[in-house]
């Protein structure tokens, strides 16, 4: 296995824990905030899909302009509107996921990100897209964490103790 085939790995099985952790609950619990600052788990979802794949992947590592200006434009991420349907929340991560898989792989581990925003971040912390990949993993997994937590605390279900009995929830 290259380190590529690795990190791609890691990367999708914290993104299918996050999607296992969301699987099954109504759009009540979805919406549900479970943190006094409204945090809820569609939030979480649209934080992933627009400050995180799109962000990260789209913006900072291919440079797309079209979605740098999206991004920079936008409302909260975490706002994912009543207006909103749970289906194409879930759908627009798959799809920014879809695509962040593809801008990995047309890409050097070694290569530079195209765009930086230093108007958020300052001078350049991540010099490779193999950091900025390693940022997503770790990113995504302390979301993952996050919804264990709000799982079991909704429902009382349990995605390492489903993981370990070979149910999938994805």
């Amino acid at each position: 296995m290259t380190e590529r085939d690795l990190l791609v790995a890691r990367l999708e099985n914290q993104r299918r824990h996050v999607l296992g952790d969301l699987e099954g609950l109504d759009e009540e619990a979805l919406r549900r905030p479970v943190l006094p600052s409204g945090w809820n788990c569609l939030g979480l979802l649209g934080h992933l899909t627009n400050d995180v794949e799109r962000f990260w992947f789209r913006c900072v590592v291919a440079g797309e302009q079209r979605a740098i200006a999206e991004t920079m434009s936008e409302r909260n991420a975490w706002d994912v509107g009543a207006d909103s349907k749970v289906d194409d929340v879930v759908a627009g991560y798959r799809d920014e996921i879809a695509k962040s898989a593809a801008i990995i792989a047309s890409s050097s581990l070694d290569d530079p990100p195209a765009w930086w925003p230093e108007e958020l971040f300052g001078s350049r912390i991540y010099n490779t897209v193999r950091e900025v990949v390693l940022h997503v993993i770790i990113e995504t997994a302390t979301h993952a964490g996050q919804l264990d937590a709000v799982r079991e605390l909704i429902d009382g279900k349990q995605w390492l103790v489903l993981s370990l009995r070979g149910v999938r929830a994805s």
